[in-house]
């Protein structure tokens, strides 16, 4: 069980069970969100990713920060875990990955199936959503997905 509330950045976590201090692997950096999208060698999927961006700061209001070498990421979060170990988190981000865009929208929303049956060409898996590309997709319904997702991820 996770919830969450805001806090400044955290980018350490505690074993549980030895209460050692664990520095997380992904956390927020000063990268340019700009740049990473530049590097991307494939041109439709830098091309749907600024596009992406786009919608994100939209729906968010947020700034976009590079989490990791490869996750732009909006907002801050503190995960709480039932064993009590905390880490900090974005609440909305994705990725353009090599093999698809990664968006971290899937969630316990009760508006969630309506919206994804209407998204078009894509793939789930965890809290992850796949699409190979924005043209295999309704856009208009994917930045609802992307709204209710945030509004659901923010309430808890």
């Amino acid at each position: 069980m996770l919830s969450s509330s805001l806090v400044s950045k955290n980018v350490y976590a505690y074993n549980p069970l030895t209460m050692a201090k664990v520095e997380l692997k992904t956390k927020e950096t000063d990268s340019s969100v700009e740049d990473f999208l530049n590097s991307i060698d494939n041109e439709t999927r830098r091309a749907d990713g600024f596009r992406v961006l786009e919608i994100y700061k939209r729906v968010t209001g947020e700034e976009p920060k590079m989490w990791g070498p490869a996750i732009i990421g909006f907002g801050h979060t503190v995960l709480k875990y039932d064993s009590g170990r905390e880490m900090d988190w974005m609440k909305a981000a994705f990725s353009p990955r090599k093999q698809n865009m990664t968006l971290y929208v899937i969630c316990d929303s009760p508006k969630q199936p309506e919206l994804l049956a209407k998204l078009g060409k894509y793939k789930a898996k965890g809290v992850c959503l796949h699409i190979n590309k924005l043209s295999d997709i309704d856009e208009k319904v994917l930045e609802a997905v992307i709204k209710d997702s945030y509004k659901f991820e923010s309430k808890k």
